[in-house]
């Protein structure tokens, strides 16, 4: 007998209080810095923003949206692989109603795991509010939705935490003797950091999260930046890739242990550093003419500075790994998030996003 389109429908999803639900959705949530920020900072009074030209050039509107990038940024293109829409940023005053069950993005440009770092900034959306705001996020849910399918909402939610740049170039290493850099050498420093970062995953765990995607630092001596200011022949700052180099195994190793402590394989590792030192050691390989100047800058290598309206600006901007001073390009974005699709062990530990979705979907 035909089933009725009707029926079809409704056994699809559910209405609640005139909201239409996928039961096959997936909520994402967002919680970062400026690598994942899709524009809450252009709510705050803050100069760690992205919100006026040339941002968001080849962005589907060609508008500034905070994102910082020519175009679409990670949480963008994650969205569009797993095929939901990309959650809105928290501060959006279009962020409510039906919109709140596609997620939220609670990343903020500037923060990093210590409240201390970005004190620059002035005000930005620091870790304990981020996670504050999740908290308050589900509280709605729960209101609209009731308890239950709140709760079975963030349990089946992707997450995506990308923190710990900010704890390098915008404090320890943000000034010559920095208070950070007289209180920690640096290898203390990494395990102080790396302690608090742990204390943040454990808060997502107990707010609910139960698929968390946690990505490393890049190779943070090689953005345009760090050459520009501490580069004499345009090779990667040592220091800082000594940074990056004892921050991220031991980032691997608490995931790890948190997965054990919790029985289940919550946190997974986006190896970033090997992801972007793919195309930054070979950018030709991937189509790119260079990964050493920005796309938007001024100074050498173009990584002096912010990118505005006066800048040096590329004309092709697939031309370059970077856009600005310290962020990937679009095309550079959907290398990152292709390896984090797909990529082996080496890239994502213990397994890809693919192999999650699917697992999760035969659940």
């Amino acid at each position: 007998m035909e089933v009725p389109s009707a029926v079809l429908i409704f056994t699809s999803m559910i209405i609640i209080s005139n909201l239409v639900i996928p039961l096959d959705a997936r909520a994402f949530f967002v919680f970062g810095d400026s690598l994942v920020d899709s524009g809450n900072n252009n709510y705050l009074a803050t100069a760690a923003r992205a919100d006026s030209y040339p941002y968001g050039i080849d962005y589907p509107t060609h508008q500034a949206t905070g994102r910082f990038s020519n175009g679409l940024n990670i949480p963008d293109l994650i969205s569009e692989y797993i095929g939901v829409e990309a959650p809105l940023p928290c501060l959006d005053p279009a962020h409510h109603g039906e919109k709140l069950l596609n997620g939220a993005n609670f990343a903020s440009a500037g923060v990093g795991i210590l409240n201390d770092t970005g004190y620059q900034f002035v005000r930005i959306i620091r870790m304990h509010e981020q996670l504050r705001r999740f908290k308050d996020h589900q509280k709605t849910l729960s209101s609209m939705i009731g308890p239950d399918k709140a709760k079975q909402l963030v349990n089946q939610a992707l997450v995506l935490v990308t923190l710990g740049g900010n704890d390098f170039v915008n404090n320890y290493y943000l000034m010559p003797f920095s208070y950070r850099s007289r209180q920690f050498s640096l290898p203390d420093y990494v395990q102080y950091i790396i302690s608090e970062y742990k204390k943040i995953l454990a808060s997502l765990y107990d707010l609910g999260a139960r698929r968390v995607i946690v990505t490393g630092t890049g190779p943070m001596g090689c953005a345009p930046a760090e050459l520009a200011m501490r580069s004499t022949n345009g090779e990667c700052d040592v220091e800082l890739m000594r940074a990056t180099n004892l921050f991220n195994p031991q980032l691997v190793e608490i995931l790890q242990e948190l997965n054990h402590q919790f029985g289940s394989d919550i946190f997974i590792s986006a190896n970033s550093q090997r992801i972007n030192f793919d195309y930054i050691s070979n950018p030709q390989a991937y189509g790119f003419k260079t990964a050493k100047i920005a796309c938007c800058g001024q100074g050498p290598f173009n990584g002096l500075g912010l990118c505005t309206g006066l800048s040096n600006l590329c004309k092709n901007r697939n031309e370059y790994v970077f856009w600005d001073a310290y962020h990937p390009t679009e095309k550079a974005n959907r290398l990152i998030v292709r390896r984090m699709m797909t990529g082996s062990t080496e890239y994502m530990s213990p397994m890809n996003l693919s192999t999650i979705l699917a697992l999760d979907a035969a659940n």
